[in-house]
C-alpha cells in the first residue's frame, strides 16, 4: 500500500516504468488537423494498437511475470482473457522462458486466439455464457504450480499499465501542454487506474474520463452509485474487450477516487470511429479501442477550446470485422 492508501502510487509507476524499458514500445501522442477541426479541441491520440502484441496490456503481462521470483517461475503462468491480456502474458512469458496457459472464451476473435498461440501459449476455451473463466483458471494453476496473472486486480498489472499514463504526462510536458481531459476505456479497469494515478500525480486539475460500450457501462454506473454495481444484461457488442460484467476491487478503490465521470458509445458510434480512424487517420483500431474515440466524434464530452487525450487502447481487431466497418 502507498502512502495514498491505494493500491498502487506514482512510485510504483515508476519502477514498472523501469522494468518493461527494455521492452515495450513507448508509443507517442498525436495530433491530426481533421480531428482537431472536426471537434474544436487539440486532441492528442495514444495509440497503443502500435505497442508490442498490438495493445497496451503488454505493459501490465510484463510488469506481473516479471515480478515473478526465479524459484517460482518452473510452474509457468495461467491467465484468463478474451485476447488481449492473453496475448500480452503469453509474450511476456516467451520472453521471460515461462510456459503460458491461456483460458480464451470460444467465441474470442480468431485473430487473437491464433496470435496467443503464435507466441507459444496453450490456449484453453471454455464458454462465455456458461463457464466460470477464473474457476478454470485457478484449477490449472494449483495443478501445475503456475502463477495467476489476472487482467486488472492486480498492482504489477495495474501499474505497468500506468506506464501509459506517465507517458502521456511526460510527453504532454514536453510540449509545454497541460491535459484538460484524459478519456480511456475500460473492462475491469487497470489500465484507466493506472493512467488516472500516472497523470493525476503530475496534472491534479485533468479530469480523467472513462469510455464504455452503451449498456456495458459499469464503471460510469458505479461512479454515479458511489460502489461496485455490475451493468444490465446487456447480450454483446462488437468491443468484445469491454465486456466485464463489474469493475475489479481494486481498481475501482483507485477509479472511485481519481476519475470525474463515464462516457458511453453505442456499437454503431464505435464503428463510425473505427472506419474515421482507418480513412481519416491512417489507423487500425479494434473496436474497444476506439469506444474513447467514438464518444468524442459523438459529443459526448464538452471538449471546446480544451487539451484532451484520447488512448486508443489496441488493434487487434479481427479481419472481417474490419473490413465490414471500413466498407
Amino acid at each position: 500500500m502507498t502512502e495514498q492508501l491505494l493500491p498502487i502510487g506514482p512510485a510504483d509507476i515508476d519502477a514498472a516504468a523501469r522494468v518493461i524499458a527494455p521492452f515495450a514500445i513507448r508509443t507517442p501522442l498525436l495530433s491530426f488537423p481533421v480531428l482537431n477541426e472536426r471537434v474544436g479541441a487539440k486532441v492528442f491520440l495514444k495509440p497503443e494498437m502500435l505497442q508490442r502484441t498490438g495493445s497496451f496490456k503488454f505493459r501490465g503481462a510484463f510488469n506481473k511475470v516479471a515480478s515473478i521470483p526465479q524459484d517460482k517461475r518452473a510452474g509457468g503462468v495461467v491467465a484468463f482473457s478474451s485476447g488481449n491480456h492473453a496475448q500480452g502474458v503469453a509474450a511476456a512469458a516467451k520472453i521471460l522462458d515461462m510456459h503460458a496457459t491461456i483460458v480464451m472464451p470460444a467465441d474470442a476473435p480468431l485473430s487473437k486466439r491464433e496470435r496467443t498461440k503464435s507466441y507459444g501459449a496453450e490456449v484453453v476455451l471454455y464458454d462465455r455464457d456458461r463457464d466460470d473463466r477464473e474457476a478454470i483458471s485457478r484449477g490449472i494453476a494449483e495443478k501445475r504450480g503456475a502463477t495467476l496473472v489476472r487482467p486488472y486486480d492486480d498492482p504489477f498489472v495495474i501499474a505497468g499499465q500506468g506506464t501509459a499514463g506517465r507517458e502521456i504526462a511526460e510527453d504532454m510536458a514536453a510540449l509545454g501542454l497541460s491535459p484538460d481531459i484524459v478519456v480511456a476505456p475500460a473492462s475491469g479497469g487497470g489500465l484507466i487506474a493506472g493512467v488516472a494515478t500516472a497523470v493525476k500525480a503530475r496534472y491534479p486539475r485533468a479530469e480523467i474520463v472513462v469510455a464504455e460500450p452503451e449498456s456495458f457501462d459499469d464503471h460510469g454506473i458505479s461512479l454515479t452509485a458511489g460502489h461496485r454495481e455490475p451493468h444490465g444484461p446487456a447480450g454483446r457488442t462488437i468491443c468484445d474487450a469491454l465486456m466485464a460484467l463489474i469493475p475489479g476491487e481494486m481498481t475501482f478503490a483507485i477509479n472511485s477516487k481519481l476519475l470525474a465521470r463515464g462516457v458511453t458509445a453505442s456499437d454503431k458510434e464505435v464503428g463510425a470511429a473505427v472506419a474515421f480512424a482507418y480513412r481519416e487517420l491512417k489507423l487500425v483500431v479494434e473496436p474497444g479501442g476506439a469506444v474513447g474515440l467514438a464518444a468524442l466524434l459523438a459529443g459526448r464530452l464538452d471538449v471546446a477550446g480544451k487539451n484532451v487525450v484520447i488512448v486508443l487502447s489496441g488493434g487487434n481487431v479481427d479481419a472481417d470485422l474490419f473490413a465490414e466497418l471500413v466498407a
